[in-house]
């Protein structure tokens, strides 16, 4: 699964700061410590102390801290060196670490192997792991405090918390199996079937939550679509309080996707403003056409604009779009440019929403009803993120409390199929924190974090 060599690298990002990290990880650290620095390092206490090559020339003054395992992040000994920050003089403290570090087999880490190190160790679980990626990687301060509610382990608890009710209610079903004459009146004694809904009721709400972790994780890829010169490019603009894309009275002027990433009520958008859908025979003009039908494919949520002025070919363009749209995506219609209205509408008509890029007006309520298409329930506190995976693995355990609720109301001739769905319903909440996860998977997880973490 891993590598048992001791693993080296720039734990920073790159580019030039006032203190860059170095950091290694491994077994038995003791005498690289003592190479390096020609003295014995306390644990866990921060030294000042000069790095030489081996020509006895000063590298860098430094701060280093030295964690013996278990003690540390990786569960092995950790040595972190706190530099300067300049590129260069890393790669020389690399270069000079992995010098005295050939004999012990130190090599540079692969991406996310400090952090596969941890979870191998048992210093945390899958969803911890992910978690410091979701952090570092967050796009609002709500994604932040997600992430650093996932971190402390609260989503773990609650997935454990689960598969101990479901692995109780399990041992209590199989446990009937051998005595088939008594097995209904002993479930019935047991409250069964009750603690089976509760359970349900409770995935339910995991599965809710786990959905909104996502929202705030992955943010939604909002497309602006329309025909030319119905104010997308404009609508943009306001959205993000700043002039991001050209606007000009000439129709087809956004030949290319533009995009802008943003926060509504706390929620990352990212908005792709894209070329206006009409035929044309420009050849630049019509491969960004093509790339808008492309964003139209990917999208979370699709705002197809028209304006006050638009003609009746609009229907047309409509139904096109929605036979482009990817399952679950929503439609938005919006009807711009009520600032050249002679009288102004309260409403525009059907479920059309009414609004002015360019004065703001209906501005907020479209934010809100943006919000409320994606599935955002508009509370953060107590948010955790969640991934994909994780959503993956809750619908899958979901699906078989329901096929065991089924087999539980069938009585005696079901009871096995019933602790059957029971024990995949656990192990699909197991793949979540990692306990009943493929190596394969594992290691494309980890391959996604950073150099260094």
């Amino acid at each position: 699964m891993t590598r048992k060599l001791p693993i080296i690298a720039v734990a920073t990002a790159p580019g030039k700061a006032g203190v860059g990290v170095v950091r290694i990880s491994g077994q038995n650290l003791g005498p690289l410590t003592s190479a390096l620095f020609q003295k014995k390092l306390a644990p866990r206490q921060a030294n000042l102390l000069t790095l030489c090559n081996k020509h006895g020339e000063a590298i860098d003054q430094l701060i280093a801290i030295y964690f013996v395992g278990p003690a540390s992040f990786t569960g092995e000994d950790v040595l972190e060196l706190q530099c300067h920050g300049g590129p260069q003089l890393l790669e020389l403290v690399m270069k000079r670490c992995l010098e005295l570090g050939k004999e012990d087999g130190l090599v540079i880490a692969e991406p996310g192997e400090f952090t596969l190190r941890a979870y191998l160790n048992n210093k945390i679980d899958l969803t911890q792991a992910e978690a410091i990626a979701d952090l570092i990687d967050a796009q609002s301060e709500a994604a932040v405090r997600g992430a650093a509610r996932s971190l402390q382990g609260v989503f773990s608890d609650d997935i454990n918390h689960l598969i101990e009710e479901i692995t109780q209610l399990r041992i209590l079903v199989e446990s009937t199996l051998d005595f088939p004459e008594e097995e209904i009146e002993f479930l019935e004694n047991a409250q069964a079937r009750q603690r089976l809904i509760a359970v349900k009721e409770k995935l339910q709400t995991l599965r809710a939550g786990a959905k909104q972790g996502k929202i705030l994780r992955d943010g939604i890829q909002l497309v602006l679509a329309g025909a030319p010169n119905v104010g997308k490019s404009s609508l943009l603009n306001r959205l993000a309080g700043e002039e991001v894309a050209i606007v000009t009275p000439i129709a087809g002027t956004t030949r290319d996707r533009v995009k802008e990433s943003i926060t509504i009520d706390g929620v990352p958008m990212h908005i792709i403003d894209t070329a206006g859908l009409r035929e044309t025979t420009d050849v630049v003009e019509a491969k960004g056409i093509e790339r808008s039908w492309d964003a139209i494919r990917l999208a979370d949520l699709v705002i197809f604009l028209t304006d006050v002025q638009s003609d009746d070919q609009q229907d047309d363009l409509k139904t096109q779009i929605l036979k482009e749209l990817p399952p679950k995506c929503a439609v938005l219609e919006v009807l711009n440019k009520a600032d050249l209205l002679l009288e102004p509408l309260k409403t525009a008509p059907g479920e059309v929403l009414l609004i002015s890029a360019k004065t703001g007006v209906g501005i907020e309520q479209l934010k809100q009803q943006i919000l409320k298409l994606v599935g955002w329930a508009g509370s953060q506190e107590g948010a955790i993120l969640a991934r994909r995976r994780h959503l993956d693995c809750i619908e899958r355990a979901a699906e078989h409390i329901e096929k065991s609720e089924k087999f539980a109301a069938n009585g005696n001739n079901s009871l096995e199929l019933f602790a059957e769905e029971l024990s995949l319903a656990q192990r699909h909440l197991g793949e979540i924190t990692g306990k009943l996860l493929p190596d394969d998977l594992l290691g494309k997880i980890f391959s996604q974090f950073c150099i260094g973490k």
